[in-house]
């Protein structure tokens, strides 16, 4: 298991953790290789019945690492190859539905930001705790870079009218604002105490019902979009490589507005 996703286990709990602080725990290929491979064991696993994942350093997740993209941004598919950002990019709506498919109760704490893939992260929970410093946002469409798998998760987590809203502004949202829309299930000062307090009140239910139940939700969420996966990393890619996506992420790193907005 990698250092950068520290697993402590208490009796049926597990505390997931990104752990990169320098990167503010971005979604890099080593944090997601880990997060799927503990989703793996996870599922095997019927003696656990709670997973919370958070994040480290007052940061929960800085979203995507674009590092192993870096090269291909703004450059044009030679003619006739198979876009390798296609695969690269399926990697992570594959976890994003591993982490939707966990037989346990899923809670997520947040503290910090959330952006990018890390709301992604946050709208597989079952249950979503915050502190009021917490922030989301899905800033992508401002860097000219598409948010191509966590979309089907946003938009099941919030809606269409909501998560059109989010994905297509690339605003940010408070605790508060997030808890009114429904995306964060509770803020609190101390979240530690809140999480502990929620997996109490979370033991009521039967773990095999819970598992069962959680399979037949799965279930609906994908009847329609089994193949989300491969249709949103051609999307990625395929913009990846435009000079939009060059345009923007150079507007970022330079701290400028990009030409669509000047």
């Amino acid at each position: 298991m990698s250092d950068k996703l520290q697993i402590f286990r208490s009796g049926e709990v597990e505390h997931w953790t990104l752990n990169d602080p320098a990167k503010r725990n971005a979604l890099t290929d080593e944090v997601v290789a880990a997060l799927a491979q503990a989703c793996e064991r996870a599922a095997q696993d019927t003696a656990l019945r709670f997973v919370v994942l958070q994040g480290s350093a007052g940061s929960f997740c800085a979203g995507g690492s674009l590092g192993g993209f870096a090269q291909s941004i703004g450059q044009a598919l030679p003619a006739g190859e198979t876009d390798p950002l296609i695969a690269m990019n399926a990697g992570f709506g594959h976890l994003l539905n591993a982490l939707g498919a966990l037989p346990q109760l899923l809670l997520v704490a947040v503290d910090g930001p959330a952006m990018g893939g890390g709301l992604g992260l946050v709208c597989c929970g079952d249950f979503v705790l915050a502190t009021p410093s917490a922030v989301f946002a899905t800033p992508e469409v401002t860097l000219g870079i598409v948010p191509a798998q966590i979309a089907p998760f946003v938009h099941r987590r919030l809606g269409d009218r909501l998560a059109r809203q989010m994905m297509l502004s690339g605003e940010k949202l408070s605790a508060q604002q997030a808890l009114a829309q429904g995306l964060v299930d509770e803020v609190a000062d101390d979240l530690l105490a809140a999480v502990a307090s929620r997996i109490s009140t979370l033991r009521r239910a039967a773990p095999g019902a819970v598992a069962h139940t959680k399979a037949l939700l799965f279930i609906l969420n994908q009847a329609s979009v089994h193949d989300l996966p491969a249709q949103a990393a051609i999307k990625f890619a395929a913009n990846l490589r435009s000079p939009e996506a060059a345009e923007g992420l150079a507007a970022f790193a330079q701290k400028r507005k990009p030409g669509w907005a000047a």
